[in-house]
């Protein structure tokens, strides 16, 4: 793999990375909004307040995902897209409410602020598992894409060095 190639693989993660973090962030807000309103609101336990906001934020993040983030990645499939990104999602919420439930439930760590505090740590850490699977299960990329990339630069290493005629 060449120096450029390699350069724009990092330029497009980064990017990716920032699109990725533009609407997790959003959905962050949304889940620790809806979080505390029906807590507050219902008076529901802790971790199903929680998974009602959780709930709430994956539909918030697979249409910014699908129309932002990841636009340009293949559309072809999007029943096999839907149910993976539900099975990942799914996942990612026992992640992020298992740790709140350890802290309420099994440290009894459940005023406002712990619930806020450990409903964080999972968003968290659900966010870094469902980076990893939404980008290499969810929404691949085109195939096509590597190819261009690939070609892009052999042609580029085909070109005569010197003065341009």
């Amino acid at each position: 793999m060449s120096h450029g190639t390699a350069r724009r693989q990092l330029d497009r993660l980064v990017r990716e990375l920032a699109k990725f973090g533009a609407v997790g962030g959003a959905g962050l807000l949304v889940n620790l909004l809806v979080f505390n309103l029906v807590r507050n609101v219902t008076h529901l336990q802790v971790v199903r307040a929680s998974v009602i906001a959780t709930v709430v934020a994956i539909v918030f993040n697979y249409i910014g995902f699908r129309h932002f983030t990841y636009r340009d990645r293949d559309k072809s499939g999007r029943t096999r897209e839907m149910t993976l990104f539900l099975l990942f999602s799914a996942a990612g919420l026992v992640i992020e409410n298992g740790v709140l439930y350890v802290a309420t439930y099994g440290f009894g760590w459940d005023s406002p602020l712990e619930s806020n505090v450990f409903k964080f740590l999972g968003i968290a850490l659900g966010t870094l598992f469902r980076f990893w699977s939404y980008r290499s299960w969810v929404f691949r990329a085109l195939p096509a894409d590597e190819t261009v990339v690939d070609a892009e630069s052999v042609l580029q290493a085909a070109e005569p060095s010197g003065p341009e005629r």
